[in-house]
Order: structure tokens, then C-alpha cells, then sequence
């Protein structure tokens, strides 16, 4: 019996799916814990890419059941959609292997025309949101007046629940916002389409994931976005409407923390973020854009869900450490190191400036953290090609230095490195 949980020890995009990916394969039950498709993982297998939003990415292996938990924001259109374009590719998107909690709240277009709405409203202070309704959908389930899933088991009550909600919802747009009026019936005949389509996939989803730890199987929650867009812990309010941390893996999919095993963090090279919000690490111009890449490759820094530039930066061990003891991290993976081949030195920041004191904590007032400013140590580079180096020991000596820093600025091992985007461009540290 094993239950490991994987976060992105950053403000998201660090490459989770790659891990979830290797991890999957010893894994019997994935489950998704929190957000919704706002979030983007991208798998490469054999050249093949996968980009997936909802559905968890151990699917594109045979042997797990791949879970979308109680804590998901779900919209069934993506869904399906996603489901579609894997069954399309081969990949069992049946009932058997895809299952779906009762809890997970549902997303409607109210909750997308909502999102548009609020984001115009506030301007230059607006958010950055995928607009994708994720944030008014958990606000309603905040609200209890929330829609599960669960509802699908039932034509006529999702019939009933749906129409109500449009009809509440119009009134709030149109007299607020000023914004047209949805078509209650065409939405109506849309859902009860999504629930003849999904009902078969409903499951207790608390009831599952304790029957296979009982059993003595493996469980491995993926999350989704990053330590920082935590609702409670990230860079509030440029944060998610949920937790993307270790403590939301517990509740997303109703595990006590006596179950936990492993807690993976990923985390690149570098650093980056998209939407708005203090970053002191922050670069611009060519150094940026050496970070961030072209966009002619899919791995390069744009954003899997919005297709957005990614904000990019050099590593901060701040928020790493941060991170470590928000999540209890036993592990750390890191991603994209083949990035940084061919410079001549390497700054990574060890601590910040606020207002003339030097610290080492990611202030909790967004001001403070606005104020900050990065303290670089600067490491050597190396100029070496290491995108077919499969041994750690076999990275160039000053590669290898650069992972033992953060190691022991962190203080968690490193497990995992990655050198590029194919599946099999993983280094495994034994240890």
C-alpha cells in the first residue's frame, strides 16, 4: 500500500505530468485532486504529445484507473472533448478505466460568462484567469449552491438543477454586467446530454481510493497549477480557487495525512509564472527569452491551456524552501535543466530584500512580496549538450554541482531530473 502525492513547488507549469507520467507506471489508481481544466499537462511518449486538462496523466499508460476527485472544478464539454481526442489516439477512456467523484462540482457556461465578466470589470487589477469559470464554479461551491457531478445520475434532476441555475445566473448577468442573456433551454438539452454520456463513470471516489490503499495498491494524486496559486498559501489574490498543495490531495480525494508516503515536488531549473503578480525573480528581454524559448516547440515556455508567454526568472530557492515546509516534501524533481546548457554562469537566488533586511521566507503580504528584491549567488555554468545523458554521474561536474546546491539549500533530496521533454529523458537518482 502506497499513497505519494505530487505538487509543483512553484506558481505551476513545472512539469508535473512528466512525473505523474513515470510515476504511473507502478501506480494502480491516479487520481486528479483539485482545479480544473485551467490547468495544462503535457506527456510526451514515443515523439507522441498528449495535452491533457482534466483527465489525469497516468491514462496514457494500461494499468491504472485514473480518477477525477472531489476536489475538481469539472467541465463536461472539455471533457469529453478530451476524452474524444485520446479514444481517437487509441487510449481507454471507457468507464472501467476513467472515473469521475460524485463531488466534483460542475462548471456550466454561466460560470465561463461569469469569469469574463468579473476579469473585465477589474481591469488593469484583473487577475489573469484562464477565463474558464473555474473561479466562480468553486465560489458557488463555497456558496452551497454549488452542482456535483452526482446530479448526472439523475436525468430529470440535472434537468431541474441546470435550469435553475441558468435562470439565477441570467438575472446576475444581465442586471449586474450588463451581459446577454444564456439560453437556459440549450443549455439544459447540453447537460442532459453530458449525463447520459458520463453518468456510467460516477463514483465514490472516497470509497475507491480507500478500498485500493485496503488492498494493499498503490495511489498517486496528481495535482494541478503550483504551491504559490494556493487560495490560501499562494501569492493571494493572484492565486487558483483551490489547493493545489499536499494538505489539498488529502481533502481533494478524502485521504488522512497517516496515509501519506512520498510527497514529490517538481520543480524547474528556473522559474516561471503566468498572470499577474510579484515575481522577484523576474527577467526580461534576451535573457528572458533564452529561458523562455521560441514557442516553436511545444515544451517551450507557453502556456499548455492559454498559449500565453510564460513569465520567466531564475531559480528561486526562496520559494522552494517555502514550499518544502508548506508541503512536508520528501522528494524533489527537477525539470528542464537542459535549458540552462550553454551558459557561462548561473544566478540563483538564496534570499531576498525587503526594505533594506535580508530574508528567507516568501512574505504573506502581496506589498512586501512586491518589494522584494532577489539576492543572487551566481554558480558556473556548463556548455554541454546533457539531452542524452541518462546517469547523473555522467552530467558535466558543474551540472552536477548546480543540483547539489539546491539539494542542500533546500534540504530534500533530488530524485528526479529531466533533460528534455521526451518520457524517456528522466536521470533517476538512487538513493
Amino acid at each position: 500500500m502506497s499513497f505519494n502525492i505530487i505538487v509543483g513547488a512553484q506558481w505551476g507549469d513545472e512539469g508535473k505530468g512528466r512525473y505523474t507520467d513515470l510515476m504511473a507506471a507502478e501506480a494502480d489508481l491516479v487520481g486528479r485532486y483539485s482545479g480544473g481544466d485551467n490547468a495544462g499537462h503535457t506527456v510526451t511518449v514515443s515523439g507522441e504529445i498528449f495535452k491533457l486538462h482534466l483527465i489525469p496523466s497516468g491514462i496514457v499508460h494500461s494499468k491504472p484507473i485514473c480518477l477525477i476527485g472531489g476536489g475538481v472544478v469539472l467541465n463536461p464539454a472539455v471533457l469529453l472533448r478530451e476524452m474524444a481526442a485520446l479514444a481517437e489516439r487509441g487510449v481507454d477512456v471507457g468507464p472501467h478505466r476513467l472515473k469521475i467523484s460524485k463531488k466534483a462540482h460542475l462548471i456550466t457556461p454561466a460560470h465561463i460568462a461569469l469569469d469574463k465578466a468579473l476579469e473585465t470589470q477589474k481591469g488593469k487589477g484583473a487577475i489573469g484567469t484562464t477565463l474558464r469559470g473555474i473561479g466562480p464554479a468553486y465560489t458557488d461551491k463555497a456558496s452551497r449552491i454549488g452542482l456535483r457531478a452526482g446530479l448526472f445520475s439523475d436525468l430529470e434532476a440535472t434537468a431541474v438543477a441546470i435550469k435553475k441555475h441558468i435562470a439565477t445566473k441570467n438575472k446576475l448577468l444581465s442586471k449586474v454586467y450588463g451581459m446577454e442573456l444564456l439560453d437556459v433551454v440549450e443549455i439544459v438539452d447540453q447537460y442532459i446530454g453530458y449525463a447520459k454520456l458520463l453518468q456510467a463513470h460516477l463514483v465514490d471516489d472516497m470509497v475507491l481510493v480507500h478500498d485500493y490503499l485496503k488492498n494493499g495498491r498503490s495511489v498517486l494524486a496528481e495535482g494541478a497549477q503550483g504551491t504559490f496559486l494556493d487560495i490560501d498559501h499562494g501569492t493571494y489574490p493572484f492565486v487558483t480557487s483551490s489547493h493545489p498543495t499536499a494538505p489539498g490531495a488529502l481533502t481533494g480525494l478524502g485521504v488522512g495525512p497517516k496515509m501519506v508516503d512520498r510527497v514529490i515536488g517538481v520543480a524547474k531549473a528556473f522559474t516561471s509564472r503566468v498572470g499577474n503578480g510579484p515575481f522577484p525573480c523576474e527577467l526580461s528581454g534576451s535573457e528572458a527569452a533564452r529561458l523562455r524559448g521560441t514557442g516553436d516547440n511545444p515544451w517551450d515556455e507557453f502556456g499548455t491551456t492559454t498559449g500565453r508567454p510564460r513569465r520567466v526568472g531564475w531559480l528561486d530557492l526562496v520559494m522552494l524552501r517555502h514550499a518544502h515546509r508548506l508541503n512536508s516534501l520528501t522528494e524533489l524533481a527537477i525539470t528542464k535543466l537542459d535549458v540552462l546548457s550553454g551558459l557561462e554562469e548561473v544566478p540563483v537566488c538564496v534570499s531576498y530584500e525587503l526594505d533594506e533586511s535580508r530574508i528567507d521566507y516568501v512574505p504573506s503580504d502581496l506589498d512586501a512580496l512586491g518589494r522584494c528584491t532577489a539576492v543572487y549567488e551566481t554558480l558556473p555554468g556548463w556548455q554541454e549538450d546533457v539531452t542524452g545523458i541518462r546517469r547523473f554521474e555522467d552530467l558535466p561536474v558543474n551540472a552536477q554541482s548546480y543540483i547539489n546546491f539546491i539539494a542542500e539549500q533546500v534540504n530534500v533530496p533530488i530524485k528526479y531530473i529531466s533533460v528534455g521533454p521526451a518520457r524517456d529523458q528522466v536521470i533517476t537518482i538512487e538513493t
